[in-house]
């Protein structure tokens, strides 16, 4: 029966059902932290200091594409405290990196052991759940041979950039990811640099260096390029590069048109030819000086292709068509840069959305102080139509928040005493005093902004497939293109004739459209989510959610409010109203989640308490207490029986409440029973039409996992609309059910609050968190995290990732249907220098635009 139990879970898992001895499930969503199978007892966890070991017989890790996860749950589990200090030794100093490809903890016993041998090394540790190795080492720079070590083993290291010599600028000019190649090439050859990485996504680039920042401005800007050092995380100062730029392509292009009209006069060739020249100084200069300092630095780019097609169309007099090819590829560059821009500044400007400064009281004064200068424990204050600064708990006022900056929620937010509030948010009515509670490089917005930015930099798996292509096409073309232009005429060939067809060849080579199609579309359509109030982790996600055919959702939690409400009020005696103001009087006093429940709904109802005296807890059974000289009691049916309380009256109303899943909770005397309420763990008002758009979207099973019975079960899967529904689940059931949906060939995504249900989150193909704003560890957690505590913006999230898996492959069969026909039409003589050039450019740009919808694509 579904009758309250002061000892055992309620029914409507209103706590968690993981062990026999079923302890109560906390009730705040916000805080979801515990996990537990057999003997498992974690405690509180946070970000990268998480310590697990998550490796059983019974339910191995599933390895994600090098990601990995960083809860999970079997009954060896042990999870360290968050304040804990490093298990490792050593007086050196610690390096940290990221370990990929490990698929059980005892890879990470191998790689210590192996490390440990190194004489550079004197301890090392590998945490398998987080990927992370810490390494004592009188050498800090000694990380290339730490790296060669691990990749000896079989697994690939990457050093974790918190080196404060590591600094991070920002390039612009990149245009696809080979010119990021070659600054990092070119870079590497400067003697002050150690280390240096160049991401063509977020137009980035990290490099320790013992030089100024000038210098490192200096050496970009020989490769072709403009670096502006980044700090505080703020965005750099615009500059006004762009606008030279485009005068001189103007410039140069009425130099072209010039020397085009003049061509149909009597104006000497050579005045024409002259100013083709000059056209092609000054739109070639900029790929020239790149194309020097790539071959320089044995990389071969689509500036080192286009300045030999131009210098060689020059060579036999087609200076018409050499200046042309210039222009073009510089035109194209300019357009592709400014279209790719807008695709970085989407998640830049998620930096502008906090404050720079803060209102901080001081006694009795308020000053205004930069946010880098406010520290946990101050006091803000935020006025009316401001947007909050820094994480925070209100102490004092009550306002309506807007937080659609970072969960994507239309509605403004209530906001009292005691609630949290995020940086970035909007404060729409009143005042509010704000106890900061973290700095501003650890606000929610500032873990958004990194997590978004380190997905850029991950590869999915087309454009790693893609990348890999093209760095063997290119070269093949490259090579064919001189043979094209030597071979035939050693064979009576015209050698200008098959000279001007590898020229054509050449600029074919250019595998930009190809390279670009697939890292656009996907940071595009992360920074959607992001904007959305959706983390997406990387590509390899955003592409596996696209395939995605079913999902199962936790029930309690996510599909539901996870905490008891009063559903039904039916009173045997007198009114409903005096009937919730007994069960008040008996309630309120009691800790218990269902007193509470009771209470609150009477406090809505406007019901206030009776008098009361002599209050006793009955375990097992209820509570009871004295009104007005007449002993109360509210409990389960067994205490009233054990009273001798006659329950013939109430028996269809408890029956009724049974067969729909309800707790039920009577309330009577001795002599009488006075009413019935029943209490269930209530829908979210968001379920319904998440679950209907995820159907339509092509969701083909939705499913329900919960601990309840099938009773319950089955009345809240008719009330979801779900397809089918597993029942009487245990964590380690709901990992049986995920492999069951897997084994039916259903690509399967697993929605929970990302730490509760971190055994079959790690066991779907893709893990969804919910509620990332209100806990750091479910950002850490998922694949995916949803930063409001709800489903609503899931559809979109499904509807984005199967766009942009559609936009991918449209831009990789157009990009090689272009380079198709352009390579047919070379031999016949059909194309021309310029053509090539306009195809190739104009396509990279076609594949760009077609990307850039995922950024403005709505729900």
């Amino acid at each position: 029966m579904n009758q309250r139990n002061d000892n055992q879970r309620e029914t409507g898992e209103i706590k968690n059902n993981c062990c026999s001895s079923n302890p109560p499930k906390p009730e705040s969503n916000e805080e979801k932290k515990d996990s537990c199978c057999s003997s498992t007892k974690p405690s509180l966890v946070q970000e990268e200091k998480t310590e697990s070991s998550s490796c059983c017989s019974s339910n191995p890790p599933k390895s994600e594409s090098n990601e990995e996860k960083k809860d999970s749950c079997c009954s060896s589990t042990n999870i360290k405290d968050s304040n804990a200090q490093p298990l490792i030794a050593g007086t050196g100093e610690i390096v940290d990196f990221r370990v990929y490809g490990m698929d059980c903890p005892a890879c990470a016993v191998t790689i210590e052991k192996s490390l440990k041998g190194l004489k550079e090394v004197q301890d090392a540790k590998v945490n398998y759940s987080t990927g992370k190795l810490q390494v004592v080492t009188h050498d800090p720079s000694a990380s290339a041979p730490i790296q060669k070590q691990v990749e000896k083993l079989g697994f690939s290291a990457e050093p974790l950039q918190q080196n404060k010599r590591m600094k991070t600028y920002l390039v612009e000019g990149m245009d696809c990811g080979a010119c990021a190649k070659t600054i990092e090439n070119h870079m590497r050859n400067v003697p002050s640099v150690k280390e240096v990485s160049v991401n063509f996504s977020t137009g980035k680039m990290q490099i320790e260096h013992d030089s100024d920042s000038e210098e490192i401005v200096k050496e970009v800007s020989k490769a072709g390029y403009t670096a502006t050092l980044l700090t505080n995380n703020r965005k750099p100062v615009e500059t006004n590069h762009n606008k030279g730029k485009n005068g001189s392509l103007i410039f140069s292009g009425i130099l072209i048109a010039l020397g085009f009209i003049g061509s149909y006069t009597e104006i000497s060739p050579f005045i024409t030819n002259g100013l083709y020249a000059i056209a092609m100084i000054i739109s070639g200069y900029k790929p020239a000086k790149s194309a020097y300092y790539a071959v320089k630095s044995r990389s071969l780019d689509m500036n080192v292709l286009m300045t030999v097609a131009a210098l060689g169309a020059a060579v036999i007099g087609e200076w018409l068509e050499g200046a042309t090819v210039v222009w073009l590829f510089a035109l194209g560059v300019a357009l592709q840069n400014s279209s790719i821009e807008q695709t970085r500044r989407s998640i830049r400007n998620l930096m502008d959305l906090a404050p720079p400064e803060a209102w901080v009281k001081q006694g009795n004064q308020l000053v205004k102080k930069s946010v880098e200068e406010v520290v946990v424990g101050n006091i803000i204050l935020v006025k009316p139509g401001d947007r909050i600064p820094l994480d925070g708990e209100v102490i004092k006022g009550e306002s309506s928040v807007n937080q659609a900056p970072i969960t994507g929620e239309s509605i403004p937010v209530d906001k009292e005493m005691g609630d949290s509030v995020y940086a970035g948010t909007i404060n729409e009515s009143g005042t509010l005093d704000v106890k900061v509670t973290k700095l501003v490089e650890d606000t929610t917005i500032s873990k958004i902004i990194h997590l978004v930015e380190e997905a850029q930099e991950k590869k999915a798996p087309t454009q790693a497939f893609v990348d890999k292509f093209a760095t063997i096409y290119t070269p093949i073309v490259f090579i064919l293109a001189l043979l094209v232009m030597i071979v035939p005429p050693l064979f009576g060939g015209s050698w200008s004739d098959w000279f001007y067809k590898g020229l054509e060849l050449l600029v074919v080579a250019c595998p930009c459209a190809l390279v670009i199609s697939t890292p656009v579309a996907i940071v595009s359509a992360i920074g959607n989510a992001a904007k959305n109030g959706v983390l997406i982790k990387g590509g390899t996600f955003l592409e596996t959610a696209g395939t995605i055919k079913a999902i199962a959702f936790d029930k309690t939690g996510t599909l539901t409010e996870g905490k008891p409400t009063v559903s039904n009020v039916t009173s045997l005696v007198s009114t409903e109203k005096h009937l919730l103001s007994i069960a008040k009087t008996l309630e309120e006093y009691s800790n218990h989640p269902i007193a509470k429940a009771i209470v609150a709904y009477a406090n809505e109802q406007g019901v206030s308490s009776l008098e009361g005296e002599n209050f006793k807890s009955i375990t097992g059974k209820g509570v009871q207490a004295t009104i007005n000289g007449t002993i109360y009691y509210a409990g389960n049916a067994k205490l009233f029986s054990d009273i001798g309380t006659p329950l013939s009256d109430s028996l269809p109303h408890i029956e009724k409440l049974q067969e729909e899943g309800k707790t039920i909770i009577i309330v009577g005397t001795e002599k009488e029973i006075v009413g019935v309420l029943g209490v269930a763990d209530i829908m979210r008002k968001t379920t319904l039409s998440a679950l209907e758009h995820l159907k339509r979207n092509g969701i083909e099973q939705v499913v329900m996992l919960t601990g309840d019975n099938e009773g319950t079960a089955k009345m809240i899967a008719s009330q979801s609309g779900v397809n089918r529904y597993f029942a009487d689940l245990l964590p380690e059931d709901k990992v049986t059910s995920i492999k069951q949906l897997q084994n039916e060939g259903y690509k399967t995504a697993m929605v929970g609050d990302g730490i509760n249900d971190a055994p079959a989150l790690a066991t779907a193909d893709l893990g969804i968190a919910m509620g990332g704003a209100g806990t750091d560890t479910a950002m850490e957690t998922a694949d995916i995290v949803l930063m409001a505590d709800n489903l609503e913006k899931l559809p979109h999230t499904m509807k984005l990732s199967r766009k942009a898996l559609t936009i991918i492959k449209q831009n990789i069969w157009f990009s090689i249907l272009i380079k198709v026909i352009a390579l047919a039409f070379i031999f016949p003589g059909w194309l021309t220098l310029w053509i090539a050039v306009l195809s190739d450019t104009g396509a990279a740009l076609l594949v760009i635009l077609n990307s850039l919808r995922l950024l403005k694509m709505k729900e």
